[in-house]
């Protein structure tokens, strides 16, 4: 900024050099505070600007590596264990189904009649059932990521890629096994005719660039636990999407997706198998880790689920679906009340004073989910429609 004192203003003010060597370091001043307050404005634009691959939401400030490291021993213990009672949990390849033994087959000369009756089937299923599967399909096919998730894990990640542990192979198997449910979902969706394509594909590129926050601090504990969870969740929503396939009359697509629920409660059975050893040899390092995962809150694994438009898409999303009854609050606490049968909390003993407290709280947790769950749905309003880029921007009752 420039400061203009002209000889004429001087004479008729009659300055002193001082004073305007004053009124040239105020102003200066002032142009300073005026320049720096821009500069913060620029910045602040900048900042609010979302970044390429930028999750749509914040995530947490993570705590890394909260596990005591004489824990770690645990796991390096537990190989021989994993080895016959979890690695048995997975399927040979030859004797696994692929996604093509469900889809039309390109080689066959009756390809053609094959999509056409796909396509015809696909016709009669509404909308919202789409927006359901196409987020079933997303969260589905940002597998790299729940990959590195496990890989974070201390004690069981692989460490060169190709490692030969029990934890290793696991994770690489399970991750093979999780692989088809995608693929197949995916080139049912292409076939059917019914949903954008280029506007999922971009959700899946946002989604996997994004990542996960599951606030698992790079514990094994916190790992198995929530994988416990997911691995039941996504065994019901598949489930779901099955009988409302069927509902509609597609009998292909019912088969699909209770094919991959099926996939999805083996696995389950392997993660709280895994958790269940955890609870016979540290009960009290257990149910702390029970009860912290679950005031965190389980996270859904596509919380972070853009589509370059909708910053609330996954709300969107989890909302049509606890509408049609796919995956709900009361799902929710149904798997927390599961799991703590499953793993026998409340018969827990010999607990430290902040252990029987955990214990408490886990299994004191379901019946207040449901009920804070139904003062949401006594308190619900009208729901909105709103328009979802998977189907072209047709609109959808939330």
């Amino acid at each position: 900024m420039a400061l203009k004192l002209n000889a004429l203003s001087l004479r008729s003010h009659k300055y002193s050099s001082s004073a305007v060597q004053t009124m040239a370091r105020s102003s200066f001043r002032s142009s300073k505070v005026v320049m720096a307050s821009t500069l913060r404005s620029g910045a602040n634009e900048v900042e609010n600007l979302k970044k390429p691959f930028t999750p749509p939401r914040e995530v947490h400030v993570q705590v890394t590596h909260s596990m005591p490291a004489q824990k770690i021993e645990i796991f390096r213990a537990l190989e021989d264990w994993a080895d016959q009672n979890i690695l048995s949990l997975l399927k040979p390849v030859e004797k696994c189904w692929q996604p093509q033994d469900f889809l039309p087959d390109p080689a066959s000369d009756g390809f053609h009649d094959q999509v056409q009756e796909l396509r015809e089937r696909a016709v009669e299923i509404p909308d919202d059932y789409f927006i359901v599967l196409v987020g079933d399909m997303v969260t589905e096919e940002a597998l790299p990521t729940y990959q590195t998730m496990l890989n974070t894990l201390d004690g069981v990640r692989d460490e060169t890629g190709a490692s030969l542990t029990s934890w290793a192979i696991w994770t690489r198997a399970w991750t093979a096994e999780e692989n088809r449910h995608g693929d197949l979902l995916n080139k049912y969706l292409y076939l059917s005719g019914r949903v954008d394509m280029r506007a999922i594909e971009k959700t899946i590129q946002y989604l996997i660039g994004s990542g996960m926050d599951p606030r698992t601090e790079n514990s094994p504990y916190l790992g198995f636990i929530y994988t416990s969870f997911q691995e039941r969740a996504t065994f019901i929503s598949h489930g779901n999407t099955a009988r409302h396939a069927k509902e509609y009359g597609d009998l292909k697509l019912a088969q699909i997706c209770g094919t991959i629920a099926s996939d999805e409660k083996r696995h389950e059975t392997a993660y709280t198998k895994i958790v269940e050893k955890l609870f016979e040899i540290d009960p009290d390092g257990t149910v702390l880790a029970f009860a912290d995962m679950m005031k965190k809150k389980i996270s859904m694994p596509a919380h972070l689920m853009y589509d370059g438009r909708d910053d609330n898409l996954f709300d969107h999303f989890s909302a049509v679906a606890q509408r049609l009854g796919v995956y709900t609050a009361k799902d929710y606490a149904d798997i927390l009340e599961f799991l703590v049968g499953r793993w026998k909390v409340e018969d827990l003993t010999g607990l430290s004073s902040e252990g029987r407290k955990a214990q408490e709280y886990v299994c004191r947790l379901p019946p207040r989910i449901r009920r804070l769950e139904e003062r949401a749905q006594g308190r619900a309003k009208q729901a909105p429609t709103i328009p979802f880029s998977w189907i072209y921007d047709r609109r959808v009752l939330l």
